[in-house]
């Protein structure tokens, strides 16, 4: 290792997961929080923490001048942003380099080239990687978009051009539908990226969500490590993750890993990063949505059937190290988000964790942010800990999820396990037989 000292630019689960494979290495781990989160374990479990500002995220986690003078003042000689935050910020990996620290992560130029939800299809459409009929152009205003969607077809997706996670993304039917997303869209995208450009999509009945993670060498090589089936989600947000998907052909798996590599060399990526796709169920076709250039939320489930370290891998690569990687996956595993959110309306549920009492056993993984004692606060994305699970099936691993959902034990802040065991329950879930309207439909 080229480096004695990471940073880590984030909070709860994912700092504490980076926190942990950077001191398995031998290295220093330095954390930073805001005064709500100065109780949270990654602080503690953190070589050297440092104090960033008040609970608001602009005054403290989105500060870069406060990072950057955390990482100052600690001897800290490189910055792994985890996700969100200032993950995908071009602006932010320039900054970290020209303070002469290492950023962990893709080059600006590949952040900046696929952070743009409408260059990114064209780049990708150029590139020969398929991509749904949409827009080509950003759209501004609401005439301009009743003209797109009748070109394109109802129904359409609508989202903001830049940004992820699905915020401000809606489906529209027909024009009085259209009227609403692409308020609601321009809104988000004046927000998150500070013009109202939004993107039309033709959106597909009966999808399913699958991403491919995608691994660039120090050598420049890329290579896919396999698919992750995302399609249980609430509000166009995952809530479950499994991998590998149940919904793929081996045909098929074989297109859109090729796709995934194809779309990682056209950027020269570096690093761990997510190519996203659209699966068409009824014509077993797939369509690419977006790339995240970062660590993905869902990322343990790739670790458990590959054996592959990825935090470790995202270091290797930042330093130019050689890391030659086997590519081969084993068994099955999946992923459940555990929020702070009432299990039935998926509102936010804040509060003090009175009891916290994780699952453990053969095959079952918990990353978690919090522990008893802690308070879950309103400031921030309300994910308290991601349970996973691995098994030889599927079949076994659905076994060991209902066991281990079941022993989670969370008092005080609301909690979305009742929800979880209801998802185990269906039928249709366990079958493998679902696509992203299953959460719309247990909920009608």
């Amino acid at each position: 290792m080229q480096t004695e000292s990471v940073l880590v630019a984030n909070r709860g689960e994912i700092a504490r997961r980076v926190i942990r494979t950077v001191r398995r290495l031998g290295l220093r781990a330095v954390a930073i929080h805001s005064e709500a989160d100065a109780e949270l374990p990654f602080v503690r479990e953190a070589d050297e923490a440092v104090p960033v500002g008040p609970a608001d995220p602009a005054k403290s986690y989105l500060d870069v001048d406060r990072v950057l003078e955390a990482a100052k003042s600690t001897g800290a000689t490189a910055v792994h942003p985890g996700y969100g935050f200032l993950a995908e910020r071009a602006d932010f990996a320039r900054r970290v380099a020209a303070a002469g620290l290492t950023w962990i992560g893709p080059s600006p130029e590949a952040m900046e080239q696929m952070g743009d939800k409408i260059n990114a299809r064209n780049l990708m459409e150029a590139a020969g990687v398929p991509v749904a009929p949409g827009t080509r152009e950003p759209v501004t205003e609401p005439s301009r978009a009743v003209k797109e969607a009748a070109r394109i077809g109802y129904p359409v997706m609508v989202k903001a051009s830049g940004g992820g996670g699905g915020i401000g993304m809606g489906v529209a039917r027909d024009e009085a539908g259209l009227t609403k997303a692409f308020e609601a869209a321009s809104r988000a995208a004046l927000r998150f990226g500070g013009a109202p450009a939004v993107l039309l999509e033709r959106y597909v009945e009966r999808a399913r969500h699958v991403e491919v993670q995608i691994l660039g060498l120090a050598d420049g090589t890329v290579i896919a490590l396999g698919e992750r089936d995302c399609s249980v989600q609430r509000r166009h947000q995952k809530v479950v993750e499994e991998t590998p998907s149940p919904g793929v052909t081996g045909e098929l798996r074989e297109r859109m890993l090729k796709a995934a590599v194809r779309a990682g060399e056209v950027v020269a990526y570096r690093g761990a990063g997510t190519v996203e796709f659209l699966v068409d169920t009824e014509r077993q076709d797939f369509m690419f949505l977006e790339m995240n250039t970062r660590l993905q939320v869902e990322h343990p489930v790739t670790e458990l059937v590959t054996g592959i370290d990825l935090v470790e891998q995202q270091l290797r690569a930042a330093w130019g190290e050689p890391c030659p990687v086997s590519v081969g996956t084993a068994g099955h595993a999946i992923e459940f988000r555990v929020y702070a959110e009432d299990p039935t309306r998926f509102l936010p549920g804040p509060g003090r964790i009175t009891v916290w009492d994780e699952p453990v056993g053969v095959g079952v993984r918990v990353d978690s942010g919090y522990e008893a004692g802690n308070t879950v606060t309103p400031f921030y994305d309300p994910l308290m800990a991601k349970l996973c699970v691995h098994g030889e099936t599927r079949a076994q691993a659905l076994e060991r999820a209902r066991g281990a959902v079941a022993a989670f034990r969370i008092e005080g802040p609301k909690h979305n396990l009742p929800f979880f065991a209801e998802l185990l329950a269906r039928a249709d879930f366990a079958s493998g037989d679902y696509d992203t309207g299953l959460v719309f439909r247990m909920r009608s």
